[in-house]
């Protein structure tokens, strides 16, 4: 996409009328009941502490055009990243919690969440892994792999999850993709290659080489939305056809139809090239290494050709389902948006908002309308489906209807995380749990007065929905309620209450014990 022109508020800068009007229109996608599962990628955007993640977002949603300005992490406007919702997150300007979006690049449906990089939230990772099809792990140009990449990299291996790799930050003092490279290869266990040459690093960085079409593409303009595309560049000649040769080399050990091609001595095509990635990131046998500085507005625009190239459909991701009424045989779940399956569905996530609990889900099979009756298939109860939305950050638009592969949310159903939902008429199909990290703090809490006691209650039993993490006991002999939770409770309830100890003794000792009596001589006494 070539964009001549953009709009920012601040400035009176006219937009062409077509991106006008998928900005005002809010890059809102075709209806869900005709978009083939083709047409659709799920994606989380995953990564260590301070790499980008949610630049990297703001920058995708403005190319995309689902918002019609920019805004930084703790930005000089005090307006903050479209995904950083919560007032704590743009004071601290980091994301505490994970937050939903979707959007449109190319006439396909991108359903995008933004996850915390802080282990203390690592539980937003976890539950947003477990329902997407593909990942974009970002790296840092200077930091490399670091500790919360490695954990990443575990909760994608987990769960099965494709991935491609986005080298952020290439404009910073120090910048050295080659390193980021061989770490990931050696600590991540990899088999990554770039598809990206860097133009120019750190202040001189302008653009990269696609080494798939061998062309330069170059990024300018004031937000980078001037995409051109030219010869590479005489100095890089070398280095790029050795890093194509190595790409093929690696593609071959992987992949079967391009070791064909390879070992018959042809030269391979674009299309040969793009194929063998994609059949190879979907069997996650390799990773693709793209490049760029979201700050600085270069390399995005390839990375979400890339979501649409490399990354998983619905349909090309197995997913199972425990059918409870068969003696817990696995069956495997249909991903066809025709509606002729019953319905199946996971919650991942729960809000507590201003119209009632939130519930996240993401749909594998079938469809659901308003109105509809969903049965939970862990307490038997059945709900009604009063209202169905999408998220956009903190914003949420009505929709009449969900199909298998829509990540949507639900109001006014009362579960917990990990709850499957399937038709009132279908077999009771449960799918496979969120892993839920062991909690890092334990705490003793009771309120201040009696009277807040109902209230108190109810405030634990809402944090024990919302937080998998989140465990309680009671104490009888103190008569504090003791909770067990990960950090991201303490961001919530703003404060540490006192913990709750008992003294004893933990052994006899011998003392020498000198007291004075008035009136009377001086005395000793030994206490053993």
């Amino acid at each position: 996409m070539l964009w001549k022109a953009i709009l920012c508020r601040s400035c009176a800068r006219r937009l062409p009328r077509e991106v006008l009007w998928r900005v005002a229109l809010g890059a809102r996608h075709a209806s869900s009941s005709t978009l083939g599962v083709e047409r659709i990628r799920n994606i989380g955007i995953s990564a260590h502490i301070d790499s980008g993640k949610t630049t990297l977002t703001e920058r995708v949603l403005f190319y995309t055009g689902r918002i019609s300005a920019m805004h930084e992490v703790r930005g000089k406007d005090n307006v903050g990243a479209t995904m950083d919702s919560m007032e704590l997150e743009r004071q601290r300007g980091i994301t505490i919690q994970s937050a939903a979006t979707y959007t449109t690049w190319k006439d396909t449906n991108i359903n995008i969440i933004d996850t915390p990089g802080h282990v203390d939230f690592t539980i937003e990772v976890e539950r947003a892994l477990r329902v997407l099809d593909g990942a974009v792990l970002v790296l840092c140009a200077v930091g490399g792999v670091q500790s919360q990449t490695l954990t990443v990299n575990r909760q994608m291996n987990r769960y099965n999850v494709p991935r491609i790799a986005f080298i952020n930050k290439l404009d910073r003092l120090g910048a050295n993709p080659d390193r980021v490279l061989q770490q990931m290869r050696a600590k991540l266990h990899q088999n990554a290659a770039m598809i990206h040459v860097p133009i120019g690093l750190e202040a001189h960085h302008k653009g990269v080489v696609d080494i798939v079409r061998n062309r330069a593409v170059y990024f300018s303009g004031e937000f980078g939305t001037e995409v051109t595309e030219g010869d590479v560049p005489t100095n890089l000649v070398d280095l790029v056809s050795k890093r194509r040769k190595e790409l093929i080399e690696q593609l071959a050990e992987v992949d079967d139809g391009l070791a064909e091609i390879f070992l018959s001595d042809q030269e391979p095509t674009v299309q040969d090239i793009m194929a063998a990635i994609h059949r190879s990131v979907v069997a996650r046998k390799f990773t693709p290494v793209l490049l760029g500085s979201a700050l600085k507005n270069k390399g995005v625009q390839l990375m979400l050709d890339a979501v649409l190239n490399y990354l998983p459909k619905p349909s090309e991701v197995e997913n199972f389902a425990i059918d409870n009424t068969n003696g817990g045989e696995q069956v495997p779940l249909n991903s066809a948006r025709d509606g002729s399956q019953p319905c199946v569905a996971l919650s991942f996530k729960l809000e507590a908002g201003r119209f009632g609990q939130l519930t996240y889900i993401r749909m594998y099979q079938g469809s659901l309308k308003r109105g509809d009756t969903l049965s939970n298939t862990r307490t038997g109860k059945k709900v009604k489906v009063s209202r169905l939305v999408q998220m956009h950050a903190n914003k949420m638009e009505d929709i009449s209807e969900a199909h298998s592969g829509d990540i949507c949310a639900l109001f006014g159903v009362e579960c917990a995380s990990g709850d499957t939902f399937v038709s009132s008429d279908a077999p009771q199909y449960t799918m496979e749990s969120i892993h839920v990290p062991d909690p890092v703090i334990s705490l003793a809490i009771r309120p201040e007065k009696k009277t807040d006691l109902d209230q108190f209650s109810k405030g634990i039993g809402r944090f024990q929905r919302e937080d998998p993490t989140f465990k309680v006991t009671f104490d009888p002999e103190s008569k504090e309620v003791g909770s067990s939770c990960s950090v991201v409770l303490s961001e919530t309830l703003n404060f540490f209450p006192n913990s709750f100890c008992r003294q004893s003794c933990r052994e006899w000792v011998s003392f020498i014990w000198k007291y004075m009596q008035r009136g009377s001589v001086q005395s000793t006494a030994v206490l053993v």
